[in-house]
């Protein structure tokens, strides 16, 4: 009996053991810390890939690698005739994620989509503020309180979103980060235990993976979640390893430290495809790299003025220096020439160091404030280069820039500020594959302190987008887009830099993973062989 009991505890332990050394691991070297996990007020990409990705869906997905639409937590849709109700049917039996800090009693609803929205924009909902100086960027910059007029529930699986008028780009942008819907009874449970600011620090989703734990500026531990309504995902734990520096990231694949690293330095591509060890991805970045000037403050509110400053860098010279090899396209209008309504007949200002002296010397310009944040991104992997470039630049034609430098989080808070001085060099990657997400979202006059870094605000240039948003041709919109390409051109409320090329390195063990235009990092169907 003795010998049959020790033969069965041994058995178990084999079987233990093996269960244990098959669990899945895959290692994501991020390029920065997240600044919480509710992605609602976020606007980060890094913010993004940390949450709303991992454990956070929404109610309609962007199929992988594209900006085409698909069923998320909606398993269907009808939009009347007119364009103005869009009635969602839910999936049945969605499941929250059950953690140490809570334990749902009951699957996702129409309370839910209705809560995750109304948060957002309702006046005297709690939610609205529920962090220190918090807003929803994305909700106000994408002027979302202008086209809802209210989100209704028709039954339990079953939700209505009314709008005031049409919006065409309206269900892509149901498929962005702001929009991933969240939990209310979990909402409810940290409102009656005054405890509302840990829904940012202990999320709460229906996604793929769920939080475990995050180590201040270290690491973001998350498990594949069980019930994940489209199947358990084949890997078991995910590792977030946050690693600023673009150099360290690449060697952490090398060195099998990382699986999976975003953003390489462009001087590393060549050697990083050279090895045989490695994956690299590349795609056409969906992207901009530009630089904001403040246009409420003389004498950067003169659209000559602007123009001197653009005409005076030497925009091949960083685009060599600062993406080489790697490969970017410089830029001549807001959105990439892949872009449906990209307008042809439009270019930017040409290199004229001697034409722009003479307009900054006959404006007094002798000084800027330059901005540079110390991070790699896409669309510029080296701020502060690409800023002494400039700054050598404007010193040739007598105006003397004095270069700002701050960390990713705090410099796109102190960047939106009404006072902000100088430029600020800033991107974008586009959200949902339509030119709203560029044009208003960037420089529209709801965007001004959100997103709108140049406090720009047009009224010929707002009413052409406006215009745009409301019919569903898209031949018209294309035409409202391309007159809106020529006003931007002609007051020059920002320096166009350029498109780059994207590139991600990947160990050999992994499968599944794609490049994505829309800067999404995602491991929802990815795996690794052992």
């Amino acid at each position: 009996m003795k010998l049959m009991k020790s033969l069965l505890l041994a058995t178990t332990a084999v079987v233990l053991v093996a269960g244990a050394a098959q669990a899945k691991t895959l290692v994501y070297c991020s390029e920065a810390s997240p600044a919480h996990f509710d992605p609602g007020p976020l606007t980060g990409g890094n913010d993004f890939d940390a949450s709303s990705r991992t454990i956070y869906s929404r109610l309609v997905e962007f199929k992988h690698g594209g900006t085409e639409l698909e069923p998320g937590l909606a398993d269907s849709w009808d939009i009347s005739a007119d364009g103005l109700e869009y009635t969602f049917h839910l999936h049945p039996g969605v499941k929250f994620q059950t953690t140490s800090y809570f334990t749902p009693t009951r699957d996702l609803n129409a309370d839910d989509v209705i809560f995750s929205f109304e948060r957002q924009y309702k006046e005297g909902n709690p939610w609205l503020t529920y962090l220190p100086d918090m807003t929803y960027d994305y909700y106000v910059g994408m002027d979302m309180p202008k086209y809802v007029k209210e989100v209704v529930k028709v039954d339990d699986l079953t939700v209505k979103l009314v709008l005031t008028e049409p919006n065409s780009p309206m269900l892509a942008n149901l498929g962005m980060d702001f929009a991933s819907i969240v939990s209310k009874e979990y909402a409810d449970k940290l409102q009656a235990a005054g405890t509302p600011e840990l829904f940012s620090t202990q999320p709460i989703g229906t996604g793929p993976f769920q939080f475990v734990d995050y180590q201040l500026d270290s690491t973001i531990r998350f498990a594949a979640f069980p019930d994940y309504f489209k199947g358990k995902e084949k890997i078991d734990d995910l590792i977030f390893a946050i690693t600023p520096d673009a150099g360290t990231r690449a060697q952490k694949v090398l060195s099998g430290e990382c699986d999976v690293a975003p953003y390489p330095n462009p001087a590393d591509v060549a050697g990083l495809k050279a090895n045989k060890d490695v994956v690299v991805l590349e795609q056409a970045g969906l992207n901009i790299g530009y630089m904001s000037y403040n246009t409420t403050q003389p004498p950067f509110d003169k659209p000559e003025v602007r123009h001197a400053l653009n005409q005076a860098i030497d925009r091949n010279a960083i685009v060599e220096a600062v993406f080489g090899d790697a490969g970017a396209v410089l830029a001549e209008n807001l959105i990439p020439p892949t872009m449906w309504s990209w307008n042809k007949d439009v270019k930017a200002d040409a290199y004229d160091p001697d034409a722009a002296k003479k307009v900054l010397e006959a404006n007094g310009v002798k000084e800027i404030q330059l901005w540079a944040s110390d991070r790699s991104r896409p669309y510029n992997p080296n701020f502060v280069r690409s800023a002494e470039l400039i700054q050598a630049d404007w010193a040739k034609v007598g105006v003397t820039a004095t270069i700002n430098t701050e960390e990713w989080t705090k410099y796109r808070e102190d960047g939106k500020k009404a006072d902000r001085p100088g430029a600020f060099q800033i991107g974008w990657t586009g959200d949902n594959g339509d030119p709203d997400n560029f044009f208003a979202t960037l420089f529209s006059c709801s965007a001004i302190g959100v997103s709108n870094y140049s406090s720009w605000c047009n009224k010929d240039f707002e009413d052409l987008i406006q215009k745009a948003k409301s019919t569903s041709d898209q031949t018209e919109r294309a035409k409202f887009y391309e007159e809106a390409q020529v006003i931007f051109n002609k007051e020059a409320p920002a320096f166009l830099l350029a498109h780059s090329q994207v590139y991600a390195v990947t160990s050999k063990r992994v499968t599944g993973y794609q490049m994505d235009p829309l800067g999404i990092h995602r491991f929802d169907g990815v795996d690794v062989t052992e």
